[in-house]
């Protein structure tokens, strides 16, 4: 039996992902955690990009979504990204849901979703808090397996060389209770 065809958004989303993944696979270069994000203006151009780059700024607040909304600001002389959609290959932890809120982006897309620090739904919901003034829609799981691949990927080869040289390992030990990927930040 044929799959159904995608539609017109379905194929837009996978196309930004694979641009957001391109931008986690950048992360690697510096030994980030790859996590990659777009966001993308009104009109379907991207505004802004962003990959995790804690490691290479040594910076807690550098991840992929928060620099991409800033370069997104920049791009567009305004901190309110109305509009916009963010577009990202792991699902925001609660920082980064936090500034998804104040820059009022109406639309999230992610990848895969993180059931250890997820807030756009799995963990904690802040972009969809009613006691919040500001709500995001959210589509969550656009190529879910090759965005929890590269982060599986990258966690294995990073506990391989931390048990050759023991250091700090900030990845999951495994699938998280019940299956799920963890992935941390």
């Amino acid at each position: 039996m044929a799959l159904p065809p995608r539609t017109r958004p379905q194929a837009r989303a996978e196309e930004w992902m694979r641009l957001a993944l391109d931008e986690a696979r950048a992360a690697l270069t510096t030994g980030d955690v790859p996590i990659g994000a777009v966001v993308v203006g009104p009109d379907g151009t991207v505004v802004g990009r962003g990959r995790n780059r804690r490691e290479a700024d040594g910076d807690p607040t550098a991840h992929a979504e928060i620099l991409a909304l800033r370069d997104a600001a920049r791009t567009l002389g305004s901190w309110r990204l109305d509009g916009c959609t963010l577009v990202v290959t792991l699902e925001p932890c609660a920082m980064c849901a936090g500034g998804i809120v104040l820059a009022r982006v109406p639309r999230v897309v992610l990848g895969a979703w993180d059931e250890k620090a997820g807030a756009a739904g799995s963990v904690f919901d802040v972009l969809r808090e009613r006691r919040l003034n500001h709500w995001v829609e959210v589509t969550g799981g656009v190529l879910a397996d090759e965005c929890s691949r590269l982060l599986l990927d990258f966690f294995s080869a990073h506990r391989r060389g931390a048990a050759e040289a023991p250091g700090d390992d900030d990845g999951p030990a495994g699938p998280a209770p019940g299956g799920t990927a963890d992935f941390g930040g």
